[in-house]
């Protein structure tokens, strides 16, 4: 059953409605787009996502090192630890959720380690209620709009849930000095933790390494730096505010994270920072 295409292209991102979803969710919403080129470059954000494709029951994810991953229509898409290539066809009609470090492990019934770098159906993850999750979002848009789908959305996260709705205080505060930049070993020493139990917690519920996720976040704030300007990037000066060595270090980093160097980085736009358009 597609989704019955609109005149106007929707853009809809809100905050969760459910006080108990708020601090699991940073955002969720539904969006629809079309675009000339054919592939794109996903980039990493240290973060998961829930996304339901109701234009086709399809997604698929080609890391740029390693094997293709394709499932039905609505997925868990965990942390990524590096680029992917994506089918922008696939973005025409999505409904999306975009969880918080540590948000995403109160709704799987694994670590989150086991879905990094993967598309895991939710048919696999939550059974019959993921096997239909798409066709009643696609109901609920044809009755009330996306404000419905995402309501129903909603309720559903809130049904699977499979452990208390409340994140580990001490993986976020870890996750938030790592975003910070803080050292590693700093890291742990701050919570009293061996470094080993830091990886162990921070593998098990951001799906990624401490070190990992660190580098991850470091370009994140890179590429948000270089979003926010008007003139072109000087990757020196960035490279000296963004905790690189210095500017090789960064290019290095910037080929291992994107695939790309620094001066082919042009996104689809400075709002969709992550989504780099690839020729042909």
């Amino acid at each position: 059953m597609p989704l019955t295409p609109q005149r106007t292209p929707v853009s809809l991102t809100v905050r969760p409605s459910r006080p108990a979803l708020a601090p699991l969710i940073g955002a969720m919403g539904y969006a629809e787009g079309r675009f000339a080129h054919t592939a794109e470059l996903a980039l990493p954000t240290g973060a998961a996502q829930l996304l339901v494709n109701l234009d086709r029951d399809a997604l698929t994810c080609t890391p740029l090192c390693g094997a293709g991953r394709s499932t039905g229509g609505a997925a868990v898409h965990g942390p990524c630890s590096g680029p992917s290539v994506i089918d922008p066809t696939q973005q025409r009609a999505v409904v999306w959720v975009a969880f918080r470090p540590a948000g995403l492990s109160p709704f799987l019934p694994v670590p989150v380690c086991e879905v990094r770098d993967e598309l895991a159906g939710l048919g696999e993850l939550w059974g019959g209620d993921g096997a239909v999750l798409r066709e009643r979002l696609l109901e609920a848009v044809a009755a009330g709009g996306p404000e419905a789908a995402l309501r129903m959305l909603e309720t559903a996260l809130l049904e699977q849930a499979r452990r208390p709705l409340e994140p580990d205080s001490a993986v976020r505060l870890a996750a938030t000095l790592l975003e910070r930049g803080t050292p590693v070993a700093e890291v742990a020493d701050r919570l009293g933790w061996t470094s080993r139990r830091l990886a162990r917690r921070c593998t098990g519920q951001l799906g990624l390494g401490p070190k990992r996720y660190a580098r991850i976040r470091r370009f994140q704030r890179l590429l948000r730096r270089v979003n926010a300007g008007h003139e072109p990037p000087d990757w020196a000066a960035l490279a000296a505010d963004c905790g690189y060595h210095d500017q090789a270090h960064l290019i290095h980093e910037f080929r291992a994270l994107a695939g790309i160097t620094p001066s082919a980085y042009t996104p689809r736009s400075p709002e969709e920072g992550n989504h780099v358009p690839l020729p042909g």
